[in-house]
């Protein structure tokens, strides 16, 4: 076969130096362009202003994701450029809540992968190869990989969650300003056990159920290596695995080399920044809550180890500080005698002897009767599950009830602001982990924070890059959690938790600087890194010409 690859076609293809009608005539006489491109020579912000005029007559929702992932796949400088102009109106078109969307339909409607790397469970042997041929001559020095068994909040998607990792990554230099050409998304593919996938004839992943045991951790493993040898400064970031896997993982290799887990240190992250930013407002202590946990998962446990941990830090025993935490699962309050309990869940189960109505605790109303908490986080899953009768009985006990439902999507919330606002009388302090509009109520408009790991993740992972550091270890999660809960302004009224999704690129350099500074600090950074503010901006990116 001919070979029909041109110099120039190379180019074009190439989305991390294509700049189409960008390229001046200079250029276009020096790289072979000469009649490749109509004549007009444009700026980076015509192109923008045109892109961002086709967007607009797109219907909403998956039809304008998919036509900004046109533009990603063929220029990423001006796809980036014009994402931060539009950040809140494109975070939740290019992530959650229409990734969910994106991620059911990934199959039927795959036109190329984003530069991903596919790793089969059946074909071990091709695991360094792939991330070689995916890497492409790239210096990687973050990698976003999922096995998609737990997506958002809706469950199995095989390689369909390929879309996840891209997603994340997408977030990673949107917000924090990570070079594009410098990250790689991984998709693990063991299978699935969505049988909706398996009976799909369009379904491109490996047509089995899922691969566990001895055989699923040698993928990983081998995923890990490959990536260590390959790409040796990369930090790994975990996402979207299941429950029984997620932090087997994360224990496994946390000590020994960057990694981290969104799912588990991520949500703990941002669940803790929200709750300081609530408790600057209340004026209230952390010593003084009583934490209840709807939805026991890896979230649900991520979250309550980052409470646990931040109440001994200030100073409760740690046997005192286990009793200011409640589980609730779908079997009701989590007991020392519940069946099936997870390591993580065993951490915080009480004892039937505590309450005299212990069978009786099932359900969350009943739980929250029993045990009066004044911090509600729900990771659930369970749409409504927040219903009045169970947050009037909350506020009822406590002045300021904080409310989180964090679960995504849209479809899945545990109750939506406007609702807890009315219930308890402007007295909650919410947070989503969606984005959801302003909320008046009583002359007094409402900010809501939103409780979503794109917060936060992005600044934990920059910082980590641009220090070199070794590990990703719990003094520079608490630092991005201290960061980000002390921006918001307790003295507005209807102020929110957390900072907005506008200044998401400002706060985000703020998190990755005291990240970078907590891991010089404990002797984890690079040699010769010894000034965290410069570190982040010597590596930060930005879209130009």
């Amino acid at each position: 076969m001919a070979k029909i690859m041109t110099k120039a076609i190379d180019i074009l293809n190439n989305p991390y130096i294509n700049k189409g009608t960008g390229f001046t005539l200079a250029e276009r006489q020096r790289l072979g362009l000469i009649g490749s491109l109509p004549a007009k020579v444009q700026t980076l912000q015509e192109q923008a202003d045109q892109t961002y005029a086709q967007f607009k007559t797109k219907p909403a929702g998956l039809p304008q994701r998919q036509f900004l992932m046109e533009i990603f796949n063929t220029n990423r400088t001006l796809f980036f450029y014009l994402m931060g102009q539009h950040i809140v109106e494109f975070m939740p078109i290019v992530y959650d809540p229409v990734i969910a969307e994106s991620i059911e339909n990934y199959s039927q409607i795959f036109v190329q992968p984003q530069q991903a790397a596919f790793l089969s469970v059946d074909h071990p042997d091709q695991v360094k190869t792939s991330l070689q041929n995916a890497a492409d001559g790239r210096d990687i020095r973050l990698i976003v990989v999922t096995d998609a068994e737990g997506i958002l909040g809706i469950g199995d998607w095989g390689v369909n969650g390929t879309d996840i990792a891209v997603g994340k990554l997408m977030v990673y230099t949107a917000a924090a300003g990570i070079d594009p050409a410098q990250v790689l998304a991984v998709s693990l593919d063991a299978g699935t056990n969505n049988q909706q996938l398996l009976d799909d004839p369009t379904y491109l992943g490996e047509r089995h159920r899922r691969v566990t045991g001895d055989k699923y951790y040698q993928l990983v493993d081998a995923f890990v290596q490959a990536s260590r040898s390959l790409f040796p400064q990369a930090l790994l970031h975990f996402e979207d695995f299941g429950r029984d896997n997620a932090t087997v993982i994360l224990n496994k290799y946390k000590d020994d080399m960057p990694v981290f887990n969104d799912d588990v240190q991520g949500t703990g992250i941002i669940a803790l920044a929200g709750v300081l930013g609530a408790l600057n407002i209340s004026k209230e202590k952390i010593a003084d809550q009583k934490f209840l946990t709807f939805g026991a998962g890896t979230a649900g446990m991520g979250i309550a180890k980052m409470l646990y941990d931040e109440m001994v830090r200030q100073g409760v025993a740690p046997a005192e500080a286990k009793k200011h935490f409640y589980l609730v699962d779908v079997q009701g309050l989590l007991f020392d005698d519940t069946e099936g309990l997870t390591p993580e869940q065993k951490q915080f189960t009480r004892s039937r002897s505590e309450f005299t109505n212990a069978d009786e605790l099932t359900d969350l109303l009943s739980v929250v009767k029993a045990v009066h908490p004044t911090v509600m986080i729900g990771t659930s899953k369970q749409a409504g599950a927040f219903t009045e009768d169970v947050v009037k009985e909350m506020a009822a006990h406590t002045d300021r009830p904080i409310i989180f439902p964090i679960s995504n999507p849209t479809k899945l919330i545990e109750a939506m602001p406007a609702d807890l606002i009315k219930w308890t009388d402007g007295r909650v302090l919410t947070a989503t982990g969606i984005p959801v509009d302003n909320v008046e109520y009583k002359g007094t408009t409402y900010t809501i924070g939103q409780a979503n790991n794109a917060l936060v993740y992005p600044g934990v992972g920059f910082g980590e890059i641009a220090a070199g550091a070794k590990v990703v270890n719990d003094q520079m999660l608490v630092a991005a959690a201290h960061a980000l809960g002390g921006i918001v302004d307790p003295d507005q009224p209807g102020a929110a938790v957390l900072p907005p999704v506008a200044k998401l690129e400002e706060f985000t350099t703020t998190v990755a600087e005291v990240v970078a500074q907590s891991a010089i600090d404990q002797g984890l950074a690079a040699d010769g890194i010894t000034d965290a503010k410069k570190a982040v901006a010597k590596l930060k990116w930005t879209p130009h010409y």
